[in-house]
């Protein structure tokens, strides 16, 4: 479903490390076959992202042929200056479409006056003309990624025709102000759920939809004030 305030990008890169948290235990790192909503939702608030709004991730499209490579990694320490030779598992040559939208966070009624929606959409518009406000990576800060505008759908994709069931995966996590109920108010938790690929596309599903959710930790939202460490859409330029 594309909505009025939709944006579509590529992004890729040489390496993409999207973890798997069952593979952290031991220091070692595996990444899952396909990035999760998370990730992505965090490529699109590096390239374009105010607090007034909430950005969702509403479909991918996996354009190369999913491939992995172990890399030795000589990981420190905490509490002393030597280090283990750990093994990462990075996806290999990665592209991926991207559709996504952003909505008013409604946790953020203080910001109601910075609620321009044309403005927001035509700022993140240009910000992926240029690659992003801010550094781009695929998972991990290691996987650098470039940026560019694409129409979603258009192009050969390694998985046209083709469909793949993922099995239990991290969708994302739930900040406090990104809360959408009460026994997500005040926390930090996590979501999963199971993503299938069809003709080379996963749709997600929103966070509120998501049946498994797990508390973390108990969380505040910060404060933002105009001025201080806020800056209202009006005063921006869309340039």
């Amino acid at each position: 479903m594309e909505h009025k305030n939709s944006v579509e990008f590529l992004v890729r890169g040489r390496y993409a490390l999207f973890t798997d948290p069952l593979t952290k235990i031991g220091g070692e790192k595996f990444t899952y076959q396909v990035p999760t909503y998370q990730a992505l939702k965090g490529i699109i608030e590096s390239i374009y992202w105010k607090p007034t709004i909430q950005w969702y991730i509403d479909e991918v499209r996996i354009m190369n042929q999913i491939r992995t490579q172990s890399i030795g990694i000589r990981a420190p320490h905490y509490k002393d200056t030597k280090n283990d030779l750990s093994i990462y598992t990075y996806l290999k040559d990665v592209e991926y479409q991207v559709r996504a939208h952003f909505e008013w966070n409604e946790n953020r009624p203080d910001l109601a006056n910075d609620r321009n929606e044309n403005k927001h959409w035509l700022i993140a518009k240009r910000m992926i003309e240029k690659g992003g406000r801010r550094d781009v990576f695929l998972g991990t800060r290691e996987c650098q990624a470039e940026v560019e505008p694409c129409v979603f759908g258009e192009s050969s994709s390694d998985y046209d025709n083709v469909d793949l069931s993922f099995g239990m995966m991290v969708h994302g996590i739930t900040y406090a102000d990104e809360a959408y109920n009460e026994e997500t108010k005040g926390k930090m938790s996590v979501r999963l759920w199971n993503p299938v690929m069809k003709n080379g596309i996963i749709a997600f599903i929103r966070p509120e939809d998501c049946e498994i959710v797990r508390p973390i930790k108990k969380m505040t939202m910060k404060e933002f004030v105009n001025g201080v460490n806020f800056q209202s859409v009006e005063n921006e330029e869309i340039n």
